[in-house]
């Protein structure tokens, strides 16, 4: 193994999972043994949340405005270790160091906003009769807990740290045990920032773990990000249990390409949105409609995709499970009668025969009925389905259960507009092909995108991560009593 044994983190401190049962943590840039997890027991989480919970009283006590002093620091640290981080990220995850580098660089945007919560979170005071103020305040919840996945091994831990430990909560990360290694060098980075023992703390297991934390009568909150499917699963378990639950789920992200876009920028979107993060991404471009005439895009799309090469400007997808399924998605779409202009199956890359890739891929011909329309490929691959007018594309977006993104391509207003008002989507484009708000925007879909109220990122995450406090405050007994006092 390249790294150490992997260890979970409790009140400050590195310490083993008690359990017998371990899971390798393999590259998939090279096939490599980067490390291996022990998995978490219900007892080790029981630690990991007495920490926390020992913790909570005198960090939610903290003046706010002295919390994100700590986020400050972890700013600083995250932009200092920039490099190692991405190299970090690209060894664990497989994409590539470009990619890795923006993914820190939007920790570091994430991180931030935090700091900026003091002046977001400052309550209201109104005197409601002489004498007599009511004084609202947002408080933190407690002990929360964070399921990540495994696509953004540093951002969508970072989605939810900064926010929700800044206002005042303490925190259980359960990383994905395919990405294992970031959550433990943003551990270090938190506590060297000054983070005190016990309010971050990271725990590593498999489906047992994230069912015990949907379970644990002292967690408050659980945010989740993964497969729509395993989102259910947790947001059912989770609130039956009476906790708060944010879980987000998978995408089918509708790009509509009209005869009028403007061919170059949109071949250019396209093909980036459909292959970055090497289509591992809920928003991702799986699906194009194409609206009208657009065959001439279509063929510069093609060309923008065959520029795409993978080991040097396209990353690796996860694992070999991971590689064959969205082969299969490929294969089965060409059997059932769609046209492969692009096609990125069986790549190897040289000097990487371990690794795990897929080739851009473009498919044309796609109709709705069949499983590449329909379901998340999560590769680097897109889906090209004919329609006649806007409102055929629009009905074709609008049947798909999923709700992340959409996005349209046009140089006409008003049919940008038309598409904003009707698409059935939390985020939106237009001549944009990942449509992911910049903070204090939030970042959340809708539909079987997301499973719970309030986005994850953001303004929007206030609300999940505090509850509200009010108070109604008299001292002047002269001001005597009526109805509002």
């Amino acid at each position: 193994m390249k790294y150490n044994k992997i260890k979970n983190y409790v009140a400050g401190q590195f310490v083993d999972a008690t359990s017998t049962k371990t899971i390798p943590v393999i590259s998939p840039v090279n096939g490599q043994l980067l490390s291996e997890i022990t998995c978490s027991t219900h007892a080790d989480l029981d630690a990991a949340v007495a920490a926390a919970k020992a913790a909570f009283p005198a960090w939610s006590k903290t003046p706010i405005k002295e919390r994100v002093q700590v986020f400050f620091k972890y700013k600083t640290l995250l932009e200092k270790h920039l490099q190692e981080l991405s190299e970090l990220c690209s060894e664990e995850n497989g994409k590539i160091y470009s990619e890795s580098v923006a993914e820190i660089e939007k920790c570091i945007e994430l991180t931030e906003f935090a700091t900026s919560l003091p002046q977001l979170v400052t309550g209201e005071v109104l005197e409601v009769s002489r004498g007599v103020e009511c004084r609202t305040e947002k408080v933190a919840l407690g002990v929360v807990a964070s399921i990540v996945p495994f696509n953004f091994p540093s951002m969508v831990p970072n989605w939810t740290i900064p926010n929700a430990i800044a206002l005042g909560n303490c925190m259980i990360m359960k990383p994905s045990e395919k990405v294992p290694l970031s959550c433990g060098r943003i551990a270090q980075l938190l506590k060297e920032a000054g983070l005190p023992d016990g309010v971050f703390n990271v725990v590593h297991g498999d489906t047992d773990i994230v069912e015990a934390i949907c379970d644990h009568p002292d967690i408050e909150a659980v945010s989740f990000v993964g497969s729509t499917k395993v989102a259910k699963i947790v947001y059912q378990r989770a609130t039956k249990n009476l906790k708060r639950c944010l879980a987000l789920g998978g995408a089918k992200n509708h790009l509509m390409v009209l005869p009028d876009a403007i061919p170059a920028m949109t071949a250019q979107n396209v093909a980036a949105s459909m292959s970055g993060c090497a289509g591992q991404r809920c928003m991702a471009a799986s699906a194009m409609v194409a609206v009208g005439n657009v065959d001439h895009i279509i063929e510069k799309i093609c060309e923008e995709a065959k520029k795409i090469v993978p080991g040097k400007n396209l990353g690796a997808v996860i694992n070999k499970a991971a590689q064959q399924r969205i082969e299969q998605f490929i294969t089965e779409a060409e059997q059932q009668g769609a046209k492969v202009l692009v096609d990125g199956r069986n790549t190897i890359v040289a000097g990487k025969e371990g690794g795990t890739y897929v080739g851009p891929t473009v498919i044309d011909f796609v109709t709705p009925n069949m499983n590449i329309a329909k379901e998340e490929v999560f590769g680097p691959v897109i889906g090209i389905t004919r329609a006649n007018t806007l409102d055929e594309a629009l009905a074709i977006e609008n049947a798909n259960p999923y709700g992340n993104a959409a996005s349209v391509f046009t140089q006409n207003g008003g049919a940008a507009r038309y598409i904003i008002d009707r698409a059935s989507a939390g985020m939106i484009g237009v001549n944009v092909g990942v449509p992911v708000p910049r903070e204090p925007f939030s970042f959340g879909g809708w539909n079987e995108s997301k499973f719970g109220v309030g986005d994850i990122t953001g303004k929007s995450s206030i609300e999940f991560w505090t509850k509200l406090k009010k108070s109604t405050i008299k001292w002047n007994a002269e001001a005597g009593v009526n109805w509002m006092s």
